[in-house]
């Protein structure tokens, strides 16, 4: 995606930003050290107590019987898929057609382990029931994304889960979670990590993305499958000295921010109502059912951009440093809702989105 420098430009420097926790610079890092006993021993190869008492923390919060620290997401799932392509003796697993996995790994899972995926349902909404039912190939697992990004964060029913699972564990198909941002649907289904995590063989837990850490991720399931997971990590080259920068990061802030994930959601659907109030603007969904999702303009993405710049260096309040083009000859852009949203005076976001809807009006 080709970004404009001017609108990339004025949302940087903008006084204040409406969406997401702020700018990823050093301290972030050094706010999450300043309090540490610079005496704490680094773990080790994947071994020490910093990195096993996470582990274990993150365990007891999925409700699962072991939990593993991953450098990255990416190798985290694609070491999952495989575990259970390798048990199962088949090759296939199945998962929306807009997964991580298929548009932006290049093709990690194919190349690098030999899997075919099976895509399900059509790109625009997310997994049902029946797409489930009437899959025609024999496939090890299937994986879900709760929320599914690319679509603006929509998610299936709370029963559709259980469904799909149900089905899974009679015909012997492992169920994988993909849960980046679990924690930021949790108020929308009203129930606990471990609750929604009990549909699922195998989990993925992001810890840089609603949380803010500095990267990493969790991967968890029984001990068998962690024990074979951690082999796999080592054959990744994902066993690095010592991983204690990014597991002391997600401590401190897991701790900070996995308390807000319902302040998140309630912001998300308030900001929605306001940029669908707009002329020419619409969200997806309409009202959000976590901390994201996307906004919609009817307007082309050069138009959208000159539009923005604008709009930040009137008002010194960023919405986004880029727009991306859509099939209809509209463009969108995501929202994720963090800190900075609850330190713009509400009076100040009223006047913006009042400007806004002005100058999509004069368009």
């Amino acid at each position: 995606m080709k970004f404009n420098e001017r609108l990339k430009q004025s949302y940087f420097d903008a006084e204040q930003v409406l969406a997401g926790h702020g700018k990823r610079e050093v301290h972030v890092l050094k706010e999450a050290f300043e309090k540490i006993d610079g005496d704490v021993e680094s773990d080790m190869y994947g071994q020490g107590a910093v990195i096993e008492k996470f582990q274990e923390k993150m365990a007891d919060l999925l409700g699962k019987e072991s939990a593993v620290f991953f450098p990255s997401g990416t190798m985290a799932q694609q070491i999952a898929l495989r575990i259970w392509c390798d048990a199962a003796g088949i090759r296939k697993v199945a998962y929306h057609p807009l997964s991580h996995l298929e548009i932006h790994e290049e093709k990690g899972l194919q190349e690098l382990h030999g899997i075919e995926s099976v895509l399900l349902a059509e790109k625009n909404r997310v997994i049902e029931l029946g797409d489930v039912l009437q899959m025609e190939e024999e496939v090890a697992c299937v994986l879900l994304e709760l929320p599914q990004r690319e679509i603006g964060g929509q998610l299936p029913s709370y029963e559709t889960l259980e469904q799909i699972s149900a089905h899974c564990r009679t015909q012997g198909i492992k169920l994988h979670l993909d849960g980046a941002r679990l924690l930021e649907v949790l108020p929308y289904y009203d129930k606990t990590a471990s609750e929604v995590c009990a549909f699922f063989d195998s989990v993925y837990l992001s810890l840089y993305k609603g949380i803010g850490g500095i990267a990493g991720a969790i991967l968890a399931g029984d001990k068998e499958f962690t024990d074979q997971s951690k082999v796999w990590k080592r054959r990744h080259g994902g066993d690095l000295i010592s991983l204690y920068p990014y597991i002391l990061s997600a401590v401190y802030y897991f701790d900070k921010r996995s308390g807000k994930m319902a302040a998140y959601y309630e912001q998300a659907k308030e900001l929605a109502r306001l940029f669908n109030g707009c002329e020419g603007i619409s969200t997806l969904p309409v009202e959000p059912v976590s901390n994201m999702f996307h906004v919609h303009f009817s307007h082309p993405k050069e138009t959208m951009e000159a539009l923005l710049a604008d709009l930040h260096q009137e008002t010194g309040i960023g919405l986004t440093s880029y727009v991306k083009e859509l099939e209809n000859g509209g463009s969108s852009y995501e929202v994720s809702m963090g800190d900075l949203y609850e330190t713009v005076p509400k009076e100040k976001v009223e006047a913006l989105f009042a400007k806004l809807n002005e100058k999509m009006k004069a368009i």
